[in-house]
C-alpha cells in the first residue's frame, strides 16, 4: 500500500509507515506521474484533486485535512468510484479565536461597546455557530443566516439576508463555496449584496476568498459603503489583490483556522479516515507532540476593569491578530510560506487564568469561553 501525504500536515508523520509505504511531498509537486501507483491520498487545499491529477492512477481514497473540500472534483470522484472525506469542523475553534480577537481589536479601534452591537453570522455550521455563540456570550444581538439549515429545520431562529443587510453593524461570513445552484455563495459579497447594506457595516471573510468579490469590496471601501474590511481569504491566493490588502483593517494570509489544535484534529480525522476504510486498525490513532503556549498561565485582575476588556486581555493573551495583520503587511509576496510555516497558535483550552477580583459571572463566562480558571 503507498500513501501520499502533503509534507506541511502536521503530527502525521509515523502514522502509517508501519502499515504502508508512504511518501511526503510539497503540495505542488503532487503531480499525476507521482500518485498513479498511490493508493491514498492525504491533502490540503493546495492540490487540485481532479482529472488531470487522478485519471489512470490507483488512487482509491482522498482525505483533505481541511474543512473545505472545493479543491477536490467531488463529481470526478463519485462518476469514477473514488472516495473521499473531508475534516468538517476540525478548526471551528480556531476560527472562532480569531473572531473573538477581531472583534477585541475592532472594538478598541473605534471604541464599540459589544453588547450594542448587533452581528449577522452568514453561515451556521461548525464554525458559524460557534462564532455566534461567543457574539452571544459578549453581549452582541446575533442574526443568523443558513439558507439550508432553514429549510431543513424551519425559519425560527434563522432570519434573511435582507434581515442582516438591513439591521447588522458587523457581518461575518462563513459559508462553503458554492459555485451554482440554490445554495451559491460564489460572489456573494458583489455590488448588489453591498448596495442593500443599511448601517456602514464591518464586513469578515474567514472563509473562502471567492465568496467576496474584490472589485466589489474594493469600491465600497473607498465609497464608504463598509466601514471596514477583514480579510483572511482572497481571491487567487496566493497572487492576491494588493490594493485590498492596503484598504483592509485587519489582513491575514488564510491562516485563521491554523491553530495547532485545529490543525492536530484535522490530521486525526484524516488518519482515522483512511485507516477506517482500508482496514489498517488505526481507527483509535491521536496526534502526539502537540507544542505548547509561550505563555499558559497568566493572572487577570479584573480591578476597574469592564467585562469587555476582561474579555480582551484573555483573548489577545491567546491571539493577538495584529500581530498576523503586522507580519503579512511586511511579506505579503511570501504568502505560501507564512502559511506553511505558521507559528504555534493554542487555543483557549490550552490556557489557565489565575484570576483576581472578578465577579463570578465574569469567571463563568471564561470558562464557557474554555479557558482553566
Amino acid at each position: 500500500m503507498k500513501i501520499i501525504i502533503d509534507d506541511k500536515i502536521p503530527y502525521i508523520r509515523g502514522a502509517f509507515e508501519h502499515v504502508a509505504e508512504v511518501i511526503y511531498l510539497p503540495g505542488a509537486k503532487t503531480t499525476a506521474e507521482v500518485v498513479k501507483d498511490a493508493d491514498a491520498l492525504v491533502t490540503r487545499t493546495r492540490t487540485r484533486c481532479n482529472e488531470k491529477l487522478l485519471a489512470g492512477s490507483s488512487v482509491k481514497f482522498i482525505a483533505t485535512a481541511t474543512i473545505g473540500y472545493d479543491h477536490i472534483d467531488t463529481t470526478y470522484c463519485e462518476t469514477n468510484g473514488l472516495a473521499w472525506t473531508n475534516a468538517p469542523g476540525c478548526n471551528s475553534k480556531s476560527v472562532e479565536q480569531y473572531i473573538a480577537s477581531t472583534l477585541m481589536v475592532l472594538a478598541d479601534k473605534n471604541e464599540w461597546n459589544l453588547s450594542e452591537k448587533t452581528v449577522g453570522v452568514v453561515g451556521v455550521g461548525n464554525v458559524g455557530s460557534k462564532v455566534a455563540s461567543i457574539c452571544k456570550l459578549f453581549g452582541m444581538k446575533v442574526l443568523l443566516n443558513d439558507p439550508p439549515r432553514e429549510r431543513a429545520e424551519g425559519g425560527d431562529k434563522f432570519v434573511s439576508l435582507e434581515t442582516i443587510q438591513n439591521q447588522a453593524d458587523i457581518i461575518t461570513l462563513h459559508v462553503p463555496l458554492n459555485l451554482k445552484g440554490e445554495d451559491a455563495t460564489f460572489h456573494l459579497g458583489n455590488e448588489l449584496f453591498i448596495k442593500k447594506l443599511k448601517n456602514i457595516p464591518v464586513l469578515i471573510n474567514s472563509c473562502r476568498g471567492e465568496v467576496v468579490d474584490t472589485n466589489s469590496v474594493k469600491n465600497a471601501l473607498k465609497e464608504g459603503q463598509i466601514s471596514d474590511f477583514v480579510c483572511d481569504c482572497w481571491e487567487n491566493e496566493p497572487e492576491i489583490d494588493l490594493e485590498l490588502l492596503a484598504l483592509t483593517a485587519i489582513a491575514t494570509p488564510h491562516i485563521a483556522g491554523y491553530s495547532k489544535d485545529g490543525k492536530a484534529t484535522g490530521t486525526r480525522m484524516s488518519v482515522q479516515a483512511i485507516s477506517k476504510f482500508f482496514g489498517l486498525g488505526l481507527e483509535k490513532w491521536v496526534p502526539v507532540g502537540i507544542e505548547p503556549p509561550k505563555e499558559p498561565e497568566f493572572e487577570i485582575d479584573g480591578s476597574g476593569l469592564t467585562e469587555q476588556q476582561i474579555f480582551s486581555k484573555a483573548i489577545l493573551h491567546t491571539y493577538d491578530i495584529r500581530n498576523d495583520d503586522k507580519l503579512f503587511r511586511k511579506n505579503t509576496e511570501l504568502f505560501e510560506k507564512l502559511r506553511g510555516d505558521y507559528p504555534t497558535r493554542r487555543e483557549f483550552p490550552a490556557f489557565t487564568i489565575k484570576v483576581k477580583n472578578l465577579e463570578t459571572k465574569a469567571i463563568d463566562k471564561l470558562k464557557e469561553l474554555g479557558f482553566n480558571i
